[in-house]
C-alpha cells in the first residue's frame, strides 16, 4: 500500500498550509471579535468582512471548491482521497473552510445539486453556490419526531396541479441563519402509504418562497454559530413547481444515502484537523507552564495522554483515508461500513483529546482567550450531526452479522439521519 500524498495534493497541502499561516491564523480573534461586535449592535447574523475577504484570495491561489469531485462544473475539484488531507487542515481553524467555499451544509447541497438535479436548477442554484454568491441549508431533521430515524419525518410534500405544496416544522437547519442563505433543501413525505423507504422526497425551496418562516436561532452549549446558525424553520403552505423536485417522487432516501456519506466524511477530515491542532496546543501549553518545581511536560500523567493522542489520531486518519479511497473506487454505497465507523471514531477521538487540551490548559482552557471550548462543543455537537453514534454503531454490527449469515443476507442501510 501507497500511504504517500500523490505530488499534486503535496503542492495544494503547501499553498494550503501558507495561506493559513498568512491569513487565517492571523485573523481567528478579528473573526470572532466581528461577531461580537455585530451581536452587541443587536445582529448577530451580519458575515464577517473577514471571511469575505479572504474568498477572493483563496479562489486567486486556486484554493476553491477543491471539495467536488467529477464536476463539468467545478473542474478544480478533487477526488475524496485527494481531499481529505487539505480538508484536515482546513478544519484546525472552525471558519476556515468557509473561505474556500468547501463548508458544510453548502459542500453536501452543491453535491445533491450535482448529482441529483435538473440542469435549469444547477443554473439557478449550484451555479451561485459554486461561485460563493449564496449560501444553502439542508432541511430535515423536526422537533417533533425522533429524526434519527428518517422515516419517523411527517413534512408533507403533496401535489397540487404544477405545485408541491409544502407543510411542516423543520429544526437544526444549519446555515438557514445566514442572510445569505438563499435556497433550501427540503426533506418530506410525498406518499404516506407507499413502502417505508419509499415515502421520503426532497424537494428544493427558495428561502424566500411565501410562507417560509425562520422561528429561532438554536445554540450549542450557548454558542449560537452566528453568522451560519442553526435554525428552527416553519413551512405554511409553501409553494414551489414541481421542477423544483429532485430525482423524483419516493427517492428522497437514495438522495440522502448519496448527500451524506461525502458530508459524515468531510466531518471527520476536518476533525482530525481540530485534534492535531489541540494536540500541539496541549503540548505548547505543558512545555511552556511549572508547577510544583517542574514542568508540566515532565509529568508522567501527560506523557500517557500525549501518546495516547498521537496513536488516536493516526488511527483515525487511516480509517478515513481508507473510507475515503473506497469512496472513490467502490462508491458510497459499498463504503457505508467505513463512512458509518469514522463516523463514530472521529468525533470521539477529538472530544477526548480536546479535553485534555482544556485541562492542560486550566480554567484558560474553558475560556475564549483558546479556541479549546468551542472546538469541544463541535465535536460533541458532531456526535448527533449526520447520525447520531448508536445508529451508526447499530448499522455496523447489522453489515458485521449479515457476513456470517448461512442464508443469503439482507443489505443493510446506511443509516440516514439529519444532515449539516
Amino acid at each position: 500500500m501507497n500511504f504517500d500524498y500523490s505530488d499534486k495534493v503535496k503542492s495544494l497541502q503547501t499553498r494550503l498550509l501558507a495561506f493559513m499561516d498568512a491569513h487565517i491564523y492571523p485573523n481567528e480573534k478579528r473573526f470572532f471579535d466581528e461577531i461580537a461586535a455585530n451581536r452587541a449592535k443587536g445582529n448577530a447574523w451580519i458575515p464577517t468582512d473577514i471571511v469575505e475577504a479572504l474568498k477572493p484570495k483563496a479562489r486567486a491561489v486556486g484554493l476553491w471548491n477543491l471539495f467536488l469531485p467529477r464536476s463539468p462544473r467545478a473542474p478544480e475539484g478533487l477526488s475524496n482521497l485527494e481531499y481529505a488531507p487539505l480538508c484536515e487542515i482546513m478544519g484546525r481553524v472552525p471558519f476556515a473552510s468557509e473561505v474556500f467555499n468547501s463548508s458544510a451544509p453548502d459542500t453536501g447541497n452543491m453535491e445533491t445539486f450535482e448529482r441529483y438535479a435538473s440542469e435549469a436548477l444547477k443554473d439557478q442554484w449550484l451555479e451561485p453556490l459554486l461561485r460563493g454568491d449564496i449560501r444553502s441549508a439542508f432541511l430535515m431533521t423536526e422537533p417533533a419526531v425522533a429524526s434519527s430515524d428518517a422515516t419517523n419525518i411527517q413534512c408533507s410534500i403533496v401535489r397540487d396541479g404544477k405545485d408541491y405544496v409544502i407543510n411542516g416544522t423543520k429544526w437544526w437547519s444549519s446555515g438557514a441563519g445566514d442572510p445569505r442563505c438563499a435556497v433550501y433543501i427540503v426533506m418530506g413525505k410525498t406518499n404516506p402509504d407507499a413502502p417505508k423507504h419509499a415515502q421520503q422526497s426532497m424537494v428544493v425551496v427558495p428561502a424566500n418562497t411565501p410562507g417560509v418562516k425562520v422561528i429561532r436561532p438554536l445554540s450549542v452549549f450557548g454558542y449560537d454559530d452566528a453568522p451560519h446558525g442553526h435554525m428552527e424553520v416553519s413551512l405554511t403552505n409553501v409553494r414551489v413547481p414541481v421542477e423544483n423536485l429532485l430525482l423524483g417522487e419516493g427517492r428522497g432516501f437514495e438522495i440522502a444515502q448519496g448527500r451524506l456519506g461525502p458530508g459524515r466524511i468531510h466531518h471527520c477530515m476536518r476533525t482530525i484537523g481540530s485534534a492535531e491542532r489541540a494536540l500541539e496546543l496541549m503540548c505548547k501549553r505543558l512545555n511552556s507552564r511549572v508547577a510544583f518545581g517542574k514542568p508540566l511536560s515532565s509529568q508522567g500523567v501527560w506523557h500517557e495522554r500525549i501518546a495516547e493522542s498521537r496513536i488516536m489520531i493516526e488511527q483515525a486518519r487511516l480509517l478515513t483515508l481508507k473510507a475515503a479511497y473506497m469512496m472513490d473506487t467502490v462508491g458510497n454505497k459499498d463504503a457505508r461500513a467505513e463512512i458509518a465507523m469514522i463516523k463514530v471514531v472521529a468525533p470521539n477521538m477529538a472530544s477526548q483529546i480536546i479535553d485534555w487540551a482544556i485541562q492542560a490548559h486550566g480554567a484558560a482552557g474553558v475560556s475564549d482567550d483558546f479556541p479549546l471550548a468551542y472546538a469541544y462543543t463541535n465535536q460533541r455537537w458532531l456526535r448527533l450531526a449526520d447520525g447520531p453514534d448508536e445508529v451508526h454503531r447499530q448499522s455496523i454490527a447489522k453489515m458485521e452479522l449479515a457476513r456470517h449469515l448461512v442464508t443469503a443476507p439482507q443489505e443493510v442501510e446506511i443509516p440516514v439521519t439529519r444532515g449539516c
